[in-house]
């Protein structure tokens, strides 16, 4: 058997999605799914494939048995005997529609077929060119300019942080392989999908074709100029955000200066969203000397819209270059070549005073009361969080409607419930009368822990729903015997950040 080098060049044509069915019901009969993969392999074999590293999964198809074949093939590259792969597949169809070509008497996969797992277990398939279902830190290894990648790490958390309603409408910016546009073809009723390269388009109608997914309209041109002046329930884009001396992968660099691709879809994108639609990214911004980042990513937020930018992640702009220089296959080249593109990196972020790179999630939401009093929150926040996370970004937008709407008056009159799974820690020295502070910590979602005074900790301790604010506080000051009015004074802006912060859950006068 021969396995497929990763240099060869790209496939000038595509297989037709027609055939897309019949292959379909093969690979199903066969179990090449997401749970059949890892039930075959075991989770460190599995694991490590999702990492590109392929020796794993090799030892664990040793045997002949149709799925071992498929996974040879369609995930391992490897040329498998002819009357082999006929067990399992319509061989001649594959062949002539340009899912498998020859090889001598054996065969060998066109394209990289990868299981994916849909949100509630269905079985869909990634279409993507060989050997490319993992870029970024495992590295697409390859300075093809039009390839496309398949599932990544990147894929995977916008799929997750995603907001999953039904919608009329839905836009996949930059679709690639289709992963996201196959997500929104699930719960919404039209799906775009646009592109610059026309490869990955092509590419998208094979996944949804070979996911049993309804088609999608599928675009070509740069950014948000092939849908003219339609607007959506939904945007979604992993765009090429990488920023680079130059656009030499179209899958990773946007050809503009710096971070202006992202700063132009995100801006760009609030023109395009009907009243109380998101639009959701992955992006990459510098870090500028002399520049607060937080005030920088603000100012792209378009009028008219509430957001939520989360920074997952900064580094430097050495560690910046080289990721993206393994990623293109660059360390593998002549020392003089990967040195000078090494400088050409440095030279770029010198020229723009960068000194570092951040990585995050931008949330952007429609809303009418944000014409006048936007709701927009940048925070770092490093740490692990539960996918998926769009249910959690999804009531971080109510909450902030809550609040816009509701003065301290109000809120006092209100009752409150804590949320699920919350606990209360306390620090303090061994044998202490009392801790030094009390933490309040979320084991869902963004898994946030914050402080609380005696006060924060009892009020939170006791809402149930049963009672107001108003009267919690009541009931507190006669408690530590301190004057009421004084308590209620001070604790309207606790219970805010409570409520931000998603600990506390607004019950609106009981009607939760």
């Amino acid at each position: 058997m021969s396995q497929t080098s990763l240099s060869a060049p790209l496939p000038e044509s595509l297989p037709a999605p027609e055939s897309a069915p019949r292959l379909r019901d093969a690979l199903l009969a066969a179990a090449f799914t997401a749970d059949g993969l890892l039930d075959l392999l075991g989770a460190p074999a599995y694991s490590a494939l999702a990492r590109g590293e392929t020796v794993p999964a090799l030892r664990a198809t040793r045997g002949e048995g149709p799925l071992e074949t498929l996974v040879r093939l369609f995930l391992l590259q490897e040329s498998v005997p002819a009357a082999r792969a006929a067990a399992v597949l319509p061989v001649e169809l594959c062949l002539a529609d340009g899912w498998l070509e020859a090889d001598g008497d054996d065969v060998r996969a066109r394209v990289d077929v990868r299981p994916y797992g849909g949100d509630e277990g269905q079985d869909w398939f990634i279409v993507s060119d060989l050997g490319r279902a993992v870029g970024g830190a495992g590295g697409a290894g390859t300075r093809e300019e039009g390839v496309v990648l398949g599932v990544g790490g990147a894929s995977t958390t916008l799929a997750g942080i995603t907001v999953r309603t039904p919608v009329g409408s839905a836009l996949d910016l930059g679709t690639g392989s289709g992963i996201q546009a196959l997500h929104a073809a699930q719960h919404a009723v039209r799906v775009t999908a646009t592109d610059l390269n026309p490869r990955a388009l092509a590419f998208t109608r094979l996944t949804l074709a070979l996911s049993g997914a309804a088609a999608a309209e599928l675009l070509e041109g740069s950014l948000f100029e092939p849908v003219g002046d339609a607007s959506y329930d939904l945007i979604v884009s992993n765009p090429p955000f990488v920023i680079s001396p130059g656009a030499r992968l179209t899958y990773r660099d946007g050809g503009m200066g710096g971070d202006d691709l992202c700063r132009t879809i995100v801006q760009g994108a609030g023109e395009l969203l009907n009243e109380g639609g998101y639009a959701q990214f992955l992006a990459n911004w510098q870090h500028v000397e002399g520049e607060d980042w937080q005030d920088r990513l603000r100012s792209w937020v378009p009028r008219g819209c509430d957001a939520w930018i989360v920074q997952r992640e900064v580094q430097d702009i050495t560690q910046y270059a080289e990721l993206w220089l393994r990623d293109g296959g660059d360390h593998r080249t002549d020392p003089a070549d990967y040195a000078a593109r090494y400088e050409a990196w440095l030279d770029e972020f010198e020229a723009r005073k960068t000194t570092g790179v951040g990585f995050g999630w931008i949330t952007l939401r429609k809303s009418a009361a944000a014409e006048e009093a936007p709701s927009i929150t940048v925070e770092e926040w490093p740490h692990p969080v539960e996918q998926p996370l769009g249910p959690v970004i999804r009531a971080h937008f109510e909450r902030q409607d809550y609040l816009r709407g509701h003065d301290d008056a109000a809120l006092l009159a209100d009752r409150f419930k804590l949320a699920d799974e919350v606990v209360q820690e306390q620090i303090g020295l061994p044998g202490a009368e009392d801790p030094e502070y009390v933490v309040l910590r979320q084991n869902r979602g963004m898994r946030r822990a914050t402080k609380v005074d005696t006060v924060g900790a009892g009020f939170a301790g006791v809402s149930d729903g049963a009672l107001t604010a108003g009267q919690i506080l009541d009931a507190i000051a006669q408690l530590i015997e301190e004057d009421p009015v004084l308590l209620w004074d001070r604790t309207p802006e606790a219970i805010r950040s409570l409520v931000e912060q998603g600990f506390l859950e607004p019950l609106e006068n009981g009607r939760g």
